[in-house]
């Protein structure tokens, strides 16, 4: 690649080829990185979940944010919220661990409220409704507005994390470690 020219996709569209490590971040060309994520995948709720957990799990926060943007870009309109909050979760943790503590704290905090707009919303809406008519191919979620999601527990684990790494003298955290459970339970 010649670095004087921007990288494009087959289409003709800006589209940075740039190896990533895990965090997401740019790699000097023909460096080994990890596989990034493909963009506008069009995946269920429960493949969603399933692939922002694996990623998480393996400490690829940024990765995992990809995966619920896709699903904030591609989903029913009532769904967005809960989607652009878990991508925010998941950026926060991304800069958690990158050691960017005031971005860190502040996409925690504003991925959080964005899950609590979600629940609220869902709670006093007749948009529940609509909801529950969509198909579930996985069982574990019964067809949940939140598709099985511990809302109430990733909220507390997002302002937690956030209080940590602003505390005096936080290190970087590690991004597998701190991955929250997204259906909750343990690890």
């Amino acid at each position: 690649m010649d670095e004087t020219r921007r990288d494009r996709d087959t289409e003709g569209r800006a589209h940075n080829a740039r190896p990533r490590d895990g965090l997401g971040r740019p790699l000097p060309y023909g460096s080994p990185g990890v596989e990034r994520q493909p963009e506008g995948v069009v995946r269920s709720p429960q493949e969603t979940v399933r692939e922002a957990q694996r990623l998480l799990d393996a400490g690829m926060p940024f990765h995992a944010h990809e995966v619920f943007e896709d699903a904030w870009k591609s989903g029913p309109v009532a769904e967005r919220e809960l989607w652009r909050g878990l991508a925010q979760l998941a950026v926060g943790l991304t800069h958690a661990a990158r050691g960017n503590v005031t971005g860190g704290a502040r996409l925690l905090r504003r991925g959080a409220a964005a899950l609590t707009e979600f629940m609220e919303f869902m709670e006093g809406s007749d948009a529940l409704d609509g909801l529950e008519s969509v198909e579930s191919t996985d069982s574990a979620d019964g067809g949940a507005p939140a598709h099985g999601i511990d809302v109430g527990a990733l909220t507390g684990w997002a302002r937690e994390l956030a209080g940590r790494v602003e505390g005096p003298g936080a290190e970087p955290v590690d991004a597998a470690a701190e991955a929250p459970r997204l259906r909750g339970g343990s690890r």
